[in-house]
């Protein structure tokens, strides 16, 4: 087996309105477009570094930190919802990037990168969706706890309690949860997510992170005003790709017959041997797709 890339190296992004922490894989390809990469609640960067490094011949890929994730610290307004955390995405590519990117998100990251395509359709070239934890989510018993976390005052004491267990513990059972096969995963990739568990057990805002994405996510799934995200969906201007995994526990692959009725250029891949993080279970399917829909169209513009 060929040797693992190992994280990319973060670097340090000082905006108007939070500071972001991102890992930068630099393209192949001298004047590559960028592409930003978006994790799901409760990961961060590292989830992203196999598909990077896949892509590498085609984008220069930032995997950011959402805001009191990874490494970067929370957002200085504490709008941790989807459309605060894609605001501050929105600084990113402004300040940072300076030019339109392909767009992945994951799950969290999924429902940030619609706020961000929609509401800044001249940010982005493409829209790739791994599992997009949109309303149309049904209750499985790998997700059902989450609105029970999300209750004011339980959350936080069910939270604190699962804090309590090591980090090794708390990694192994979110990639038991998440992945269709966790063996899939190297074992370097597990170590890396623990250090990195560990590295943030210190940071007493980590919890509150979580909690506010969680409820700020969950209150998108009750929205019924113009801005709920099957209606951002709808605004969305570029050609979209949305990604899952057939034995996903968490998002069920049956919605993806909403996509096509509701993104004006949505396309749609279900993975049979895949669950939540496509981009860690099947990075090299994944890129393949990716390539098929996108590469041929943006091979002009790159």
């Amino acid at each position: 087996m060929s040797q693992l890339t190992a994280p990319w190296p973060r670097a340090e992004a000082w905006l108007p309105s939070c500071s972001m922490s991102a890992r930068h894989a630099p393209s192949l390809i001298p004047g590559a477009p960028a592409a930003v990469y978006i994790h799901g609640l409760g990961g961060s960067s590292l989830n992203w570094t196999d598909l990077m490094d896949n892509l590498r011949a085609d984008v220069d890929g930032w995997a950011v930190d959402l805001g009191g994730f990874g490494q970067s610290p929370p957002p200085r307004n504490g709008d941790m919802s989807p459309a605060g955390h894609a605001a501050c995405v929105i600084e990113f590519i402004e300040n940072e990037i300076k030019a339109p990117v392909h767009l992945f998100g994951n799950s969290l990251g999924g429902a940030v990168a619609l706020q961000l395509a929609a509401r800044r359709p001249d940010l982005v070239r493409s829209l790739t969706l791994i599992s997009p934890a949109l309303p149309a989510m049904r209750p499985t018993k790998s997700n059902v706890h989450l609105p029970v976390i999300a209750v004011p005052g339980l959350g936080e004491r069910l939270l604190a309690k699962y804090l309590e267990l090591d980090a090794g513990a708390r990694v192994k059972g979110t990639m038991d949860t998440c992945l269709a096969d966790p063996g899939r995963l190297p074992a370097q990739r597990v170590d890396e997510a623990i250090e990195e568990a560990r590295n943030r057990d210190h940071l007493t805002y980590a919890g509150d992170a979580f909690l506010r994405s969680l409820r700020g996510l969950l209150r998108t799934f009750v929205d019924v005003g113009p801005d709920r995200p099957w209606k951002l969906a709808e605004r969305v201007q570029c050609e979209t790709l949305v990604v899952y995994g057939k034995k996903d526990p968490l998002v069920d692959a049956s919605a993806a017959h909403r996509i096509t009725r509701h993104f004006r250029r949505g396309h749609v891949m279900v993975l049979p041997e895949s669950g939540h993080a496509a981009q860690m279970e099947h990075p090299d399917l994944v890129a393949r797709a990716w390539r098929r829909f996108f590469q041929s169209e943006f091979s002009a513009l790159a």
